[in-house]
């Protein structure tokens, strides 16, 4: 699930003051304590760079544990009798990781204190899922898992530099389009998964009509990229306004939410080019 909701529910607690870092409203001023040399209180640290990429490098560094441990689960001793390729199995351990990480970033949406703890839980139960389905992609597709990883990376980091030489500009009108386009996929996708249940498909969704599934897929990874402007515009106005130090975790969790979501999509392109 991408993470734009993080963005602006972040920063409306944060203009009402809900968290005691928002600037006074007008008409609210008071005069100002006498400044003293006292002691600081540890809970009236704010969001840093550093401290949001360290909690990134955290949570990736488990989810890649994890999806180890998912890659290792998904294999099956039986292999393709047709083809004699390895076989595959997704476990069903996979299902119960969706369920829990999706819950754990409904929640951190929520209770953003909590955001340091469920993110954890979310690398460990989605990282195991990631593992799976890539192990799936692997046996079918060989090479296709290291070809997805460096294009994510190569993703991140082109739409890093667009960020920062702001050819990407992050205004409210691209946010909401961003946002709006963000949330009719993922009600898409739950669409499709209830139609799947029923026994039917949407042949975009799973190549079978080969011209739609990658012209929908082109546009799904390109939505996805969008959404990593929206991580890093996210961070940036963060910072700037000095908001308490747990929201480095929301901003990391959101990142992560972002890079999985957009792997996955990748994923899925390439198996089509493949095919």
């Amino acid at each position: 699930m991408p993470n734009p909701v993080f963005n602006e529910e972040s920063f409306k607690a944060a203009s009402q003051n809900k968290n005691g870092w928002a600037a006074p409203q007008a008409g609210t001023h008071v005069a100002p304590v006498p400044v003293t040399d006292g002691p600081v209180s540890p809970w009236q640290k704010a969001m840093t760079i550093n401290g949001t990429i360290t909690a990134s490098m955290v949570l990736l560094f488990i989810l890649l544990a994890a999806a180890t441990f998912g890659w290792n689960a998904a294999e099956s001793p039986i292999p393709n009798p047709v083809t004699g390729d390895p076989g595959y199995q997704f476990p069903a351990l996979g299902f119960v990781g969706i369920v829990i990480g999706f819950i754990a970033v409904i929640v951190a949406m929520r209770k953003p204190a909590l955001a340091k703890f469920l993110g954890p839980v979310y690398a460990i139960g989605y990282g195991f899922a990631v593992g799976a389905i890539s192990k799936g992609y692997e046996t079918f597709y060989d090479g296709i898992v290291l070809q997805a990883v460096l294009a994510t990376a190569s993703v991140f980091a082109v739409m890093l530099v667009l960020y920062r030489t702001r050819i990407i500009k992050v205004t409210d009108k691209f946010r909401r389009a961003v946002i709006f386009a963000t949330l009719g996929v993922m009600v898409l996708y739950l669409g499709s998964f209830i139609f799947s249940l029923f026994g039917g498909s949407l042949p975009f969704l799973n190549g079978d009509n080969m011209v739609m599934s990658l012209a929908f897929s082109v546009f799904v990874c390109g939505l996805a990229a969008m959404n990593l402007a929206l991580d890093f515009d996210f961070i940036e106005r963060a910072t700037n306004t000095g908001m308490p130090k747990e929201y480095e975790w929301v901003a990391a969790l959101g990142l992560v939410v972002t890079l999985v979501w957009l792997y996955l999509e990748i994923l899925r392109l390439i198996s089509y080019l493949r095919n």
